[in-house]
């Protein structure tokens, strides 16, 4: 579709680009892309990797044909890393089948700017094989070159994989559709491809390749400086949980959509849900116990979490398991200490920063909390958003010798938020949504691209906004996310994953339309498009079958918490 904002050419042999920043241009039709890179007057720290055509994100050899609007990519945005990242994936796994010709690589899931995953060999995997296969990428790569990208029926596909024994890849197929399959081939590894790929192997320089046992990591640049590797920093109990996840998906036979999908087929969706429902609600009751043993000492709950992660439901869901060990929760919500609207700092937009720390009168609220864990009574303020100020309504609270306070808020793992609490009198959880499952061994699923869905689901359900208007908020969602929660999580005394093995197959049918109806004039086309592009690979479940107070329901509705 051509941009009706560009003037058209009166030479048929010609189209227009229009480059934001930088003007408008003429080329000859067929012309590649990356042929327009010349007209792009951006000052850039780091290389093109693909293109967005009228919206659409493209390899940057894609052939323009018609009048269009162009927008570079490069390594500074979320779209550029994950072609870097693809890439590098690309490359390893060549690498690893022209070492070790028999082995098997299977990309599990992030680790603070890292990938793990593992490499099944007929024997234990040692850290010289990872030695070998790294020195292997980094020759790959030096050799530099572009990636061969070709078009297969599906039916050539699946024979090309069953050729080279990737059972993953014809299992995944079978829910291709009927369009045929974009493929690519960097030497003898063959692929399909899920997006645009790097323009230049040369560009997949900064990386890391380690042993990590019992498998790898594979370090990555972060988009705010893509030129360097960042100091890896471990991240112990996030390991720990999903190494959890995947032992339970290895119990329930769920480890990808193919898995979920054959599950679904065999009319067993109704069981799935009630085991995973069942391991949750025994995490959760595990926590409370935890807390409830050190009941004498352990007053205070903070609960803390990216967007969408289901705090509120596992808030709710936690004080139930608490009341069956006799402990009475109460809930202070951190919004009404905010300070007055004129103290409010602001970010750098000029606008009011309610996320920041130094918006929440931190005084006053460990003023409070030192007294109630010590018996005494106070007076419970409430924040009015519309005048910004506080005010009080005589409610008053104390607590009781059974009682515990619940505070849900995204600077509830950081010590600065109540600094005059001492760590043994407070109890930290952290809870997020990692997905474990992935589409195939080498294309596993983004935790946030499942926080996306959800919120882009519970916004439309419950807030008036469209998916559109979800997606335009969301890089500033993960901004605040990057800069308040992560760095903590690692302080907390628990941790709850809330990623359940067959919500995506619900979801679908939420989320889906959503999608669909995000035209192509939109910025947030190819977000929606790839985010489409994952959930097709799912069958729907009937929502009927989820129960009153799966997490889910946060987000789909009917909520047992909320009526």
């Amino acid at each position: 579709m051509a941009d009706p904002d560009i003037k058209k050419t009166s030479d048929r042999n010609m189209v227009r680009v229009r480059i934001p920043g930088s003007g408008t241009f003429e080329l000859p039709v067929g012309s590649k892309a990356e042929e327009a890179m010349k007209f792009d007057t951006s000052a850039r720290r780091s290389p093109v990797v693909a293109v967005k055509i009228n919206n659409s994100l493209e390899d940057l050899k894609t052939g323009i044909n018609e009048d269009c609007t162009l927008e570079f990519i490069d390594l500074e945005c979320d779209d550029g890393m994950r072609v870097y990242q693809s890439g590098l994936i690309m490359v390893l796994n060549r690498a690893a089948l022209e070492v070790f010709p028999e082995c098997s690589v299977i990309v599990e899931h992030s680790l603070a700017n890292a990938i793990y995953g593992e490499i099944k060999l007929k024997r234990a995997l040692k850290d010289s094989d990872i030695e070998k296969i790294e020195k292997r990428m980094r020759s790959i790569i030096n050799g530099g070159g572009g990636v061969e990208r070709f078009v297969l029926t599906r039916e050539e596909a699946v024979n090309l994989f069953r050729q080279k024994g990737m059972r993953d890849k014809v299992d995944l197929l079978a829910y291709w559709g009927p369009s045929p399959v974009e493929m690519i081939k960097c030497g003898d590894y063959c692929d399909y491809a899920l997006g645009p790929v790097v323009p230049d192997l040369n560009i997949l320089k900064v990386f890391r390749l380690r042993f990590y046992l019992p498998g790898f990591i594979l370090e990555l640049p972060r988009k705010e400086d893509p030129l360097s590797l960042p100091v890896y920093v471990e991240q112990g109990k996030l390991a720990n949980v999903f190494f959890e996840a995947d032992k339970w998906e290895k119990v329930l036979r769920v480890r990808d959509s193919v898995a979920l999908n054959r599950v679904l087929e065999r009319g067993e969706a109704a069981d799935l849900i009630r085991v995973a429902e069942a391991f949750q609600e025994k995490k959760i009751s595990k926590i409370a116990d935890e807390i409830a043993n050190n009941i004498d000492r352990t007053r205070i709950v903070l609960i803390a979490g990216p967007s969408s992660s289901g705090k509120t439901t596992f808030s709710k869901r936690l004080a139930v398991q608490l009341r069956v060990n006799g402990i009475n929760p109460v809930a202070i919500s951190l919004d009404d200490y905010f300070v007055d609207r004129e103290f409010t700092p602001l970010d750098d937009r000029g606008e009011y920063d309610f996320e920041s720390l130094e918006a929440v009168d931190r005084g006053l609220f460990n003023d409070h909390l030192i007294k109630l864990v010590q018996g005494e009574e106070i007076d419970l303020p409430s924040y009015n958003f519309i005048t910004g100020r506080r005010e009080y309504r005589g409610q008053r609270l104390k607590l009781g010798k059974y009682d515990l306070i619940i505070v849900e808020g995204i600077h509830g793992l950081n010590d600065r938020l109540t600094a005059s609490i001492p760590k043994g009198r407070k109890f930290k959880i952290y809870v997020s949504a990692l997905t474990h499952l992935s589409l195939d061994n080498q294309h596993r699923i983004h935790t946030t691209d499942l926080r996306v869905i959800r919120r882009i689901v519970r916004d439309n359900n419950f807030r008036g906004y469209s998916a559109a208007q979800t997606l335009e908020r969301w890089p500033m969602v993960r901004r605040g996310e990057e800069r308040n929660i992560f760095p903590f999580q690692e302080e907390a005394d628990a941790m709850f994953n809330s990623a359940l093995v067959y919500e995506l197959a619900v979801l679908r049918g939420y989320a889906g339309p959503l999608l669909e109806g995000i035209t192509r004039d939109s910025p947030q086309y190819s977000e929606a498009r790839r985010l489409i592009r994952i959930l097709s690979f799912f069958d729907t479940i009937d929502c009927s079958e989820v129960p009153s107070n799966s997490i889910i329901r946060e987000f789909i509705g009917d909520s047992c918490f909320y009526r």
